[in-house]
């Protein structure tokens, strides 16, 4: 079916007439064969020794192929770091680990029930665009693996299909359409309880891979349908900081002349200070006149670039990802350094449960203690990042963990963790509701929590407990963990869910 079209407005114009389409030399190396048949970069070439490369072969055409799971993609620049740093070898280098287990969820947090149009989620007060479907390079632990490797994913309503990209015209109709339905109903939407959309986010992908045309005509076409606040989800300051150059610098500038009334944020995403400190030739980081580590030249201009405008705000979020940044020391000169720059720290995550997530998962209560860790000696203003985990219910915080027991309350013996909403769908009528469990610390999603719920007023742990389970826990007995649902059964148990009261505490 032919996508309907968009005309922009005289408006509109005014700054897509004005965009200049640089090309950038990314310098990609896409898939494992240039490294197998050593078409690869000369210097590149050994980036995977020969038995890594003949058990990656080994799997090719099975049920384990790791391309199958997630294409290989890797940067010029982000090559010149990695080679240098385990950390970030880890974190683009394709491992037969990824797929010696493949549980996990196709579609993490049942997102595509929240989706009123192809390419847009609508979980919570804000927006999510699907408008790339890849990165400049491809991180392996990558929680948009589904879309990232053009997988068929089975929906709520029994159909299996690609996640589709948002295209302009449908998602500005919508806007508009559920905006003037809140109008009209007094500030909330009259079947979701949502308010206004006035912010939206560009995912994928990463939109910085697109042209500064398209960026452009988001932009103003996301103005233009009311959006207050337009975000930018992107890691290409990691992968090709070249890309935020002049042309783009002036693109933005120019959208901001004509909507000074539109907030722009970048959500970047650094993983590990390897990303954006230059080391010396023994591999430590170079410290300053001052004591601050010097940066990659070419990431520090872009991010000087986009800082110095004051109207954007710079905010990073990560995953903390076993091999890769669960290092408290690691994380704490992210935060300093981001924190010196003028990035704000927003989220560290706790591994989603995509497909495969035992590979890259640490466990949340070291999550929890490893942030922690690394938040002493920072200041409060560098330590503003909390843990969270996404869970179907919303954004969820880890807000602590105690390892001593907790006298008279079952279930408590060894410890507990403490969870709270931070982001509820629709009408965020859970936001603030918190669910405390007894310690696992071995537990790398919610599941492994299933048999040791103490209270649970956010409803969290709910939606995975079948009725023998939660008879179990409510005998201080433990059960089998659950089996792998289909989205129709998720949605199913979200529906259940909608009805049911929050569990009460064992006596």
């Amino acid at each position: 079916m032919k996508k309907a079209k968009y005309v922009p407005t005289d408006r509109e114009r005014q700054v897509l007439d004005h965009v200049e389409n640089p090309r950038y030399d990314r310098q990609i190396v896409n898939g494992l064969d240039p490294f197998i048949n050593e078409n690869a970069p000369e210097d590149m070439r050994g980036f995977y020794t020969p038995v890594e490369l003949s058990d990656l072969q080994s799997l090719k055409g099975t049920d384990r192929d790791v391309e199958d799971r997630m294409p290989v993609k890797i940067t010029r620049h982000y090559f010149d770091m990695a080679r240098n740093s385990a950390a970030l070898q880890k974190l683009v280098k394709a491992s037969p680990d990824e797929t010696l287990n493949l549980d996990g969820e196709e579609d993490p947090a049942n997102q595509l029930n929240y989706s009123p149009v192809e390419g847009i989620l609508h979980k919570y007060e804000m927006a999510l665009l699907y408008v790339i479907s890849t990165c400049s390079a491809h991180c392996r632990f990558c929680y948009r693996e589904e879309l990232i490797g053009r997988k068929d994913i089975e929906r709520a309503d029994g159909t299996v299909k690609k996640k589709g990209l948002a295209n302009v015209a449908e998602v500005t109709g919508y806007i508009r359409s559920h905006n003037a339905a809140v109008a009209a109903n007094g500030g909330r939407h009259p079947e979701t309880g949502r308010p206004k959309l006035r912010e939206i986010l560009l995912s994928g992908g990463d939109p910085m891979v697109l042209p500064n045309s398209k960026l452009a005509a988001w932009f103003t076409a996301l103005a233009e349908a009311g959006a207050e606040v337009i975000r930018v989800g992107t890691k290409e300051l990691a992968f090709h900081p070249d890309r935020f150059d002049d042309a783009f610098m002036s693109m933005i500038d120019r959208f901001h002349e004509v909507y000074p009334d539109v907030a722009l944020r970048l959500m970047v995403h650094f993983n590990h200070p390897d990303e954006l400190l230059a080391k010396d030739a023994g591999g430590d980081y170079i410290a300053g006149e001052h004591g601050h580590y010097q940066w990659i030249p070419s990431t520090r201009r872009a991010v000087d670039a986009v800082v110095s405008r004051g109207w954007i705000c710079v905010e990073n979020q990560s995953p903390i990802i076993r091999g890769v940044n669960d290092d408290a020391d690691a994380l704490r000169i992210l935060q300093r350094t981001l924190k010196a720059a003028g990035i704000e720290n927003h989220y560290f995550f706790g591994g989603r449960n995509i497909v495969a997530y035992k590979a890259f998962n640490v466990p949340i209560e070291t999550a929890w203690h490893l942030l922690n860790d690394s938040q002493r000696g920072l200041s409060g203003v560098e330590a503003h990042a909390r843990l969270a985990c996404v869970h179907f219910k919303g954004k969820t915080e880890v807000c602590a963990v105690s390892e001593e027991p907790i006298p008279g309350l079952p279930g408590a013996e060894n410890g507990v963790v403490v969870f709270k909403v931070l982001r509820s769908p629709a009408d965020a009528g859970e936001r603030g509701k918190v669910a405390i469990v007894g310690r696992n610390p071995e537990a790398l999603w919610f599941d492994d929590y299933t048999d040791r719920v103490i209270i649970d007023e956010a409803g969290l742990f709910d939606y995975y407990r079948s009725v023998e389970a939660a008879a179990a826990a409510a005998n201080g007995s433990t059960v089998a963990s659950p089996s792998r649902r289909t989205p129709a059964d998720r949605h199913r148990d979200e529906e259940i869910h909608k009805h049911r009261t929050a569990v009460q505490p064992r006596t």
